[in-house]
């Protein structure tokens, strides 16, 4: 399910702690990985040639550093605008899975700041892992998935499964934040099974072998998500999300969704822990 990989690394923050806790899952050791640094355009050809010859060190230490199979790893680097690369590259090679570092800035500065990961996230329709600067990045053994009825919960989940079936004493905690009102606390393990939203998701850990936890909980989506994920010490924490881009326009950010209350943006801000957002078109 994830065969190619593009680590953008700009030389900041978790991105290669990511990839490597995400290397040590034997059923992600089989894919290929591209590792993509940009060197933005310069004014003067002098600073121009000293950017790209810092670029290809910094590419030359990631490589070293990430000790992947010569023969699945690939370096490129490139010049341009960071966020317009990374797109371009993430399609020439059909990326199944996009890597970025991430400041969490909240929507509004991310539109002020030209923010790369957010502008990124708003146009691909590929599965991305953000990793905040300011976040530690575990072995992956505990990951958090936000569940409910849609079809991008669902492929979501199965993505989940796909990393888990594989990790050793690992645990799927299933969270649902119910709209219920007579819902006011937090139900768990047996109470939270019987919600039917949790059915399938039970029956195939069941299958797998996959140990799992149930959460019903309340509030605010992205709060309550956040909440639990901090509760249950989760080290990656899933989220199924539609294709946002415009309709009309899709060579631009979705402001209205910028600006608004996007679930998946309020995880990507305040959730602490590295965010794995899926994609479905819808």
């Amino acid at each position: 399910m994830i065969e190619k990989i593009l680590l953008a690394d700009s030389g900041t923050g978790h991105s290669e702690e990511m990839l490597k806790a995400l290397m040590e899952i034997p059923s992600i050791q089989r894919a290929s990985v591209t590792v993509l640094h940009v060197v933005p355009e310069q004014v003067t050809s002098e600073a121009m040639s000293q950017r790209w010859e810092e670029g290809g060190k910094l590419l030359g230490k990631a490589v070293e550093s990430l000790k992947l199979d010569p023969s699945r790893m690939t370096a490129i680097l490139r010049q341009g605008d960071p966020k317009d690369v990374v797109l371009k590259v993430a399609d020439e090679i059909d990326a199944d899975l996009i890597i970025m570092g991430s400041r969490g800035l909240k929507r509004l500065v991310s539109i002020l700041e030209n923010s790369v990961s957010q502008y990124v996230f708003q146009l691909t329709s590929r599965p991305m892992l953000l990793v905040k600067d300011d976040i530690y990045v575990r072995n992956l053994s505990r990951i958090t998935v936000a569940l409910d009825k849609s079809e991008a919960a669902k492929h979501c989940l199965n993505l989940a499964l796909f990393l888990l079936r594989d990790i050793q004493g690992g645990q799927l905690n299933l969270v649902n934040v119910s709209a219920d009102p007579k819902v006011t606390a937090d139900k768990k393990g047996a109470e939270a099974e019987k919600d039917p939203v949790f059915a399938s998701a039970i029956a195939d850990a069941k299958r797998l072998g996959i140990n799992y936890r149930c959460i019903v909980t309340t509030g605010k989506a992205g709060e309550a998500i956040c909440r639990v994920a901090e509760e249950v010490k989760t080290d990656l924490l899933m989220l199924g999300s539609p294709d946002r881009r415009p309709s009309i326009a899709k060579g631009l950010p979705d402001l209205d969704r910028l600006l608004g209350t996007s679930l998946s943006d309020y995880v990507r801000v305040y959730a602490n822990c590295p965010i794995l957002l899926t994609r479905t078109v819808g």
